[in-house]
């Protein structure tokens, strides 16, 4: 998958941010800081951090094939090379040579030529697949799901993005949904992460970022958020002392991380490690 750039106040809400888009654990992703902020005059924070991400390659490169100019016909011996003088091997190497010549050359490389183009072949097969496609089995999956569930809900499918894809499950009432979001999200997480593992399945080489939502909880959700840390920045600025945040996922962190990005009063930053990973709001 391709790198993608993000930036925040600090590198931890960078990387938050890389986090949330490519929708993926910190363990999955590969991070790269491009550029960290800078202290100016009074300790205040000049310019924003910088940094790069992409989904950690799922599995090893197919081997590169020889090249074409080296000898496959006979294997090097390092015993041979230190007992016989380079004069010597000179000059049988000559009349082999000319024998090679007159024999037709044998494909004794295509058995290796064959196990390289295979992967090749459905690496390519694998990058075709469009994200509209990635969105049909995404959407077929949940429709199962519900049908198995009994749950009798509408499942659409609806691009953000050029490489992002969301899936939403709606219902009217939308109350037999709620266990499908669990307390604070879980649920739903889980059920996010599931879905993009049935799509990797078919789509081991390119999957991009799948996004699925229940009754719009997602949408309620950042904007909770966001009163709430409006709400906290506010007591800060009063009190002058930093406060921590109860653990988050990435994509709530983010939620907190934009809804201050404005307030120059206060600057965020997240510590600790997943699943406790947390968001400190603290006086500018």
């Amino acid at each position: 998958m391709e790198w993608v750039e993000t930036t925040g106040k600090t590198v931890d809400e960078a990387m938050d941010r890389a986090l949330v888009h490519l929708g993926v654990h910190r363990d999955d992703a590969e991070i790269e800081v491009i550029e960290e902020p800078k202290s100016g005059f009074l300790g205040r924070v000049r310019g924003e951090a910088r940094v790069r991400a992409r989904v950690r390659p799922s599995g090893p490169r197919p081997k590169r094939s020889r090249r074409s100019g080296e000898r496959t016909d006979r294997p090097r011996s390092t015993g041979e090379r230190s007992e016989r003088p380079r004069a010597e091997k000179r000059l049988e190497a000559e009349p082999r040579r000319k024998k090679e010549k007159s024999a037709p050359r044998q494909p004794t490389r295509s058995r290796n030529q064959q196990s390289v183009k295979s992967p090749n072949k459905e690496d390519s097969m694998a990058e075709g697949i469009s994200l509209a496609e990635q969105g049909a089995i995404a959407k077929e999956f949940l429709a199962g799901l519900l049908a198995s569930m009994d749950i009798k809900a509408e499942v659409s499918v609806k691009e953000l993005d050029e490489e992002t894809v969301e899936i939403s499950v709606n219902a009217t009432p939308p109350t037999e949904l709620g266990v499908l979001v669990g307390p604070r999200g879980t649920t739903l997480q889980a059920l996010q992460e599931v879905t993009r593992t049935v799509v990797q399945s078919k789509s081991p080489s390119r999957t991009d970022r799948i996004l699925v939502d229940v009754a719009q909880y997602r949408e309620r959700r950042v904007a909770a958020l966001g009163r709430f840390a409006e709400q906290v920045a506010l007591d800060v600025i009063e009190t002058g002392e930093e406060r921590a945040l109860e653990p988050m996922s990435a994509a709530d962190r983010k939620a907190v991380h934009d809804a201050l990005t404005e307030n120059e009063a206060v600057v965020t930053r997240s510590e600790g490690e997943d699943p406790r990973r947390f968001v400190v709001v603290a006086p500018a």
